[in-house]
């Protein structure tokens, strides 16, 4: 073979060991056992296909560390699909040096094609905690950001200080949020949901953590204007985010989500904002 092709065959092979390495410690550090056995299965697969390019270059390839810490670092913080799906839509088998090397190796067409119907079979097979309660998670999210945005925008206008306006936001915040993790509780247990608990604790997390990011501009800096811009700024940002891991983990479309839940939000925050308007001069208030 050329050189051209054994450098791409030992660019696979070292993804190949890399991802092997992988799984295996995301498999030790996994704390349910069924998910641990999907992790080993698809890392002994790598491992194979790792053995299979080395008899095919001849050399030791060493394994990225970097991309080792860095993926199970973000699997930590992010989970275990998340991440996974994120290997499987971006690198490895998706590769379009498998297609390359397949015109030299049949191996590789089969390889490539196997993976991915392997992959996807056991990546479904993933059952993580948090993504059972994504609505739930939703529910506190979406509502923070349309309330919270809303009430911002008119506390920006008819309050001067902004002081009173983040005192008025987190007695608002955080009353709706014991409110809403209540609410949500009554309803999962009205419906006999053994779970009620932990989803209300979901939604009430949820929207705290927003409430708490959308009044940090007003605690840090002095002019209100200025600190609504950065919170209207931060809520398109938390609904990108949001949306961007949803769309990842739970295969969902991502375009439509984030313009509806931002077009929402900003709606809102624009309408309590004229609101505010019209009642400081209907009341007299300076």
């Amino acid at each position: 073979m050329d050189n051209k092709t054994r450098d791409m065959a030992i660019s696979v092979q070292r993804t190949e060991i890399t991802e092997h390495y992988i799984y295996m410690q995301l498999a030790r550090r996994c704390k349910d056992k069924k998910n641990a056995g999907v992790l080993e299965e698809i890392g002994m697969e790598e491992f194979g296909h790792a053995r299979f390019w080395k008899s095919i270059t001849g050399v030791e390839v060493k394994p990225n560390k970097f991309k080792i810490f860095r993926t199970v670092l973000l699997a930590r913080l992010l989970g275990l699909t998340f991440v996974l799906k994120q290997m499987e839509k971006r690198e490895g088998t998706g590769s379009k040096m498998y297609t390359s090397l397949a015109t030299v190796f049949p191996e590789a067409e089969k390889f490539s094609r196997d993976e991915k119907v392997h992959e996807k079979e056991i990546l479904n097979m993933l059952d993580e905690e948090s993504l059972q309660y994504v609505g739930s998670i939703v529910l506190g999210l979406n509502d923070a950001l349309v309330e919270l945005t809303g009430s911002l925008a008119g506390f920006t206008l008819a309050l001067g200080d902004t002081r009173l306006i983040s005192l008025a936001g987190l007695v608002t915040g955080i009353s709706a949020a014991l409110s809403m993790a209540a609410s949500d509780y009554l309803s999962s247990k009205a419906e006999g949901d053994p779970k009620a608990g932990k989803s209300a604790v979901y939604t009430g997390i949820s929207y705290i953590i927003t409430v708490f990011l959308l009044i940090l501009p007003f605690l840090l800096i002095g002019g209100k204007y200025g600190a609504l811009t950065i919170t209207l700024t931060t809520a398109v940002f938390i609904i990108f985010c949001f949306n961007y891991y949803i769309s990842v983990a739970k295969e969902l479309s991502f375009k439509h989500r984030f313009l509806e839940m931002t077009c929402i939000s900003l709606g809102v925050a624009a309408f309590s904002f004229f609101v505010g308007f019209l009642l400081k001069g209907v009341l007299g208030v300076e």
